[in-house]
């Protein structure tokens, strides 16, 4: 693939941007919606993810308000807020700051993310209705591809035919030795794109594959979206989703996590009292998809965001956004 310039790279980016939206409203029945950057400390929606990064927070008159790590929680309220009816969803542009991330190819303390959610029914919270959904977002990834490779002749790589799907439990049974984030690149380089189900609980073992916040996936139906990325020679997580907590799962959940506290805050007594639908969903790295489609080395020559100067050393040799 040839090098392309600072200005073919931006057009670029807001081709693959348009086309994977466009793709994914159709494939998954979706609206684009507004969304905040930041909500109310005592909502109960800020995303806690791991449980021990700290939000960017402020204070108006008495008040708080956190900048959000994302917006798994706001979207399930907002479906019923604005009364999606079954089987229909939203999405929106993910605006977040994660001053805690360990910077390096993939991350940044700046995230833009494609956050959906949609309505579904009891009877949808199966594998079957989330690996269906999977290979779905997976066809849209494989369509932008196909279609920015017709217009423009530009391809980063080749993807994998279809998806692959393994649990983490039979993940650890085949690679006991290896590290969670090592045996996602043996997987993920055998087979090119791997769903990987089941995070956040623990394991045989008694470890966690990756710690997943307690209030907002189903730990037994959730998963990521990896892809084996040649132009850096790992794999790169392009999605975490999963079909949403139930009351039952809330309530197991937070106990294993000793969260319990959590039940007093609004959107949770939400979910107790069944005020907020049943749905699925999750954040597409929109950084991340650039970088696959475009061939990219590291998610400065994607993103528009402020860099470390040991960052900014690196990566002096790249085109920097």
């Amino acid at each position: 693939m040839k090098d392309l310039s600072y200005y073919e790279t931006l057009i670029l980016i807001d081709e693959i941007k348009r086309i994977f939206e466009s793709e994914l409203e159709k494939e998954l029945d979706l609206i684009k919606v507004q969304s905040p950057l930041f909500v109310k400390s005592s909502s109960g929606l800020q995303d806690r993810l791991s449980g021990v990064e700290k939000a960017v927070l402020f204070s108006k008159e008495g008040e708080d308000f956190e900048v959000v790590h994302s917006l798994a929680k706001w979207k399930r309220d907002s479906l019923g807020k604005y009364g999606f009816p079954m089987h229909k969803g939203l999405y929106t542009d993910m605006k977040a700051i994660r001053q805690d991330e360990e910077v390096d190819r993939v991350h940044s303390m700046y995230v833009e993310q494609w956050d959906w959610e949609k309505v579904i029914s009891k009877e949808d919270r199966t594998i079957n209705y989330l690996i269906d959904t999977v290979r779905s977002i997976y066809k849209v990834l494989k369509k932008t591809s196909d279609l920015v490779y017709e217009k423009y002749g530009i391809r980063g790589q080749e993807l994998a035919d279809d998806i692959t799907f393994i649990t983490t439990q039979e993940l650890e049974d085949v690679y006991p030795d290896l590290t969670p984030k090592e045996r996602e690149d043996k997987v993920t380089k055998k087979y090119g794109s791997v769903f990987i189900i089941g995070i956040g609980d623990k394991l045989k073992s008694g470890k966690v594959h990756d710690h997943r916040s307690p209030d907002y996936d189903d730990w037994k139906l959730d998963g990521d979206i990896l892809v084996y990325d040649k132009a850096i020679s790992s794999a790169i997580e392009l999605s975490s989703m999963g079909i949403r907590v139930d009351k039952v799962a809330l309530l197991n959940q937070l106990a294993k996590a000793d969260a319990m506290d959590r039940l007093k805050l609004p959107f949770h007594q939400k979910i107790l009292k069944d005020e907020v639908p049943l749905s699925i969903g999750g954040g597409i790295g929109q950084s991340r998809v650039l970088m696959l489609l475009l061939g990219k080395k590291h998610i400065a020559e994607v993103q528009a965001s402020a860099w470390q100067e040991k960052t900014e050393e690196k990566v002096k040799k790249l085109q920097v956004l």
